[in-house]
């Protein structure tokens, strides 16, 4: 992840097309308007293709004029008109039916379009940025994606690792949004352990929801495995890896304990925050999700 954020500072200024890969709920659209907003122009447009199927598909994306089709009584912009000066993120781009894949790749070229029911021409400039959760070099061997919009997609490229690849990270993540959601609420070890040897099928969107869900159902502070949701409970997956476990011994926990204690998973985060901001303890604890006097109190109770 560190080297994702690497990434889109490196990113972010250009003006090039991005193409960010990632299994669902991996945050792919976080990481765009990181890069978008890494840019920083204009506006940041989302334009679901999945939702774009039907006859009015062409309208959303390219807007339509007064007296286009039965009901238009007046014009309307299109997703690409609000994109002009920014970006339009193309998410799960992969779903974007054929025929609209070869309007998108002549709008792509000359940064123009005519909306529905219009004879002029419309000018947009925006930058580019589109995901999917496909293998869309494989989609273009099957084709049912077009090989000249791909290569004009990928000119830079990004893959979000899924969680399952980067256990480690769990632990930080599950502090975050208990830090943002909980009010109070705390994980005993075994429920620690078994969020750590999950495989997260829906990565950190599922992450997301699983510790909400934990901690609107029960008042705390301690949360249980009788609070752990049926799927996470029932999963048969292998504890945390050998060499995790060896990292967590590191970190002064027995080298047989896959869990690393919930104090240890705190400090640890205050004193990378305070690394990344070089020492700057005001933004490290905006970056933490809490107030400066509770970080000066968190450092004295580390003695750090």
């Amino acid at each position: 992840m560190r080297e994702i954020h690497r990434l889109v500072q490196r990113m972010g200024p250009s003006r090039l097309p991005v193409l960010v890969l990632g299994e669902t709920g991996t945050g792919k659209e976080v990481v765009a308007r990181a890069i978008h907003d890494v840019g920083g122009r204009g506006h940041f447009v989302v334009i679901d293709c999945s939702s774009m199927v039907g006859p009015l598909m062409e309208s959303e994306l390219f807007g339509y004029s007064k007296g286009a089709f039965t009901g238009a009584h007046n014009q309307k912009l299109g997703l690409l008109d609000s994109a002009d000066g920014g970006t339009a993120f193309f998410d799960e781009i992969g779903e974007l039916p054929m025929e609209l894949q070869m309007k998108l790749l002549r709008v792509l070229q000359e940064k123009q379009f005519r909306a529905v029911g219009s004879v002029g021409q419309r000018s947009s400039n925006f930058r580019v940025i589109a995901a999917t959760n496909r293998d869309l070099a494989a989609e273009v061997q099957a084709v049912r994606f077009r090989a000249d919009l791909f290569y004009r997609l990928n000119v830079m490229r990004l893959r979000i690792p899924p969680l399952r690849e980067r256990r480690e990270d769990v632990p930080v993540l599950i502090a975050h949004f208990l830090a943002r959601d909980g009010n109070g609420h705390r994980l005993s070890d075994e429920v620690m352990a078994s969020l750590c040897s999950y495989d997260w099928p829906g990565n950190v969107r599922e992450l997301e929801h699983v510790v909400q869900q934990m901690t609107a159902m029960n008042s705390g502070p301690w949360l249980t495995p009788a609070d752990l949701p049926s799927s996470v409970r029932n999963a048969k997956g292998d504890l945390p890896s050998q060499s995790m476990a060896a990292k967590y011994t590191a970190m002064g926990t027995p080298v047989d304990s896959p869990v690393i204690p919930l104090a240890e998973i705190e400090k640890r985060a205050i004193l990378d925050a305070l690394s990344y901001t070089k020492g700057d303890r005001t933004v490290a604890a905006v970056l933490l999700g809490i107030g400066r006097t509770t970080l000066y109190r968190k450092l004295k109770e580390y003695g750090v």
